[in-house]
């Protein structure tokens, strides 16, 4: 059954401690946690004080996606707050040694690559990784449409976890719906993030429960 990660970004924050709830009793696996600087996407968002108090009223792991710039530099402090800490493979800083940071601070380790970056430039670090995050939007902003051409990425990274033996979770990450999850499902993904279908979704129950039977 493949996982879901519901992204806060297009939350209500005034609302969202009265959804976790509903999160847990519906079967999401995860709340994904999208951290911008305004410097690596031209957006800004919320940092490890915001986190705290999310998960001071949930249980779910949080999956925290950290869209800032040479991230190495920060990886002590969301690991701290943390279940599953990912950074981007293109925010300069040296790949292989801030993933086994994450590991080190007993948090799974996510590579995250952008639309413009292929599958194959990160084939060396699957091994460092617990999952791998595809983005089929450009990340910084919610509600974008989804990159079909995103799919070919997921395929390629699935078959080489396979072939590399890895037990690997495969995220994918913009536009999100009805329509795309079953795709990217058929593709590969083990783990679904979805924003605004969710949150705009008059039974958010209804909705997880049918992503999640996929």
């Amino acid at each position: 059954m493949v996982k879901l990660s519901p992204s806060v970004l297009t939350a209500d924050f005034l609302t969202l401690r009265d959804m976790l709830p509903k999160f847990e009793q519906s079967g999401v696996d995860m709340l994904h946690l999208d951290v911008m600087d305004g410097i690596f996407v031209p957006n800004i968002s919320f940092g490890v004080p915001v986190i705290m108090s999310i998960k001071a009223h949930t249980n779910l792991p949080l999956d925290v996606h950290l869209m800032i710039d040479r991230p190495h530099r920060y990886i002590k402090e969301f690991a701290s707050v943390a279940d599953w800490l990912g950074f981007h493979y293109e925010a300069g800083s040296n790949v292989a040694e801030t993933l086994k940071e994450i590991r080190a601070n007993g948090v799974k380790a996510c590579l995250t690559i952008k639309p413009k970056t292929s599958a194959e430039e990160i084939y060396e670090y699957l091994p460092l990784c617990d999952m791998v995050l595809v983005m089929s939007v450009e990340p910084g902003f919610g509600g974008q449409k989804f990159m079909p051409e995103s799919l070919d990425k997921v395929r390629k990274l699935s078959a080489e976890a396979k072939r590399q033996g890895l037990n690997l979770e495969i995220q994918i990450d913009g536009g999100i719906n009805a329509e795309t999850a079953p795709l990217a499902v058929e593709a590969g993904v083990t783990v679904l993030v979805a924003g605004n279908y969710i949150f705009s979704a008059e039974n958010v129950e209804e909705t997880v429960k049918h992503i999640k039977s996929l």
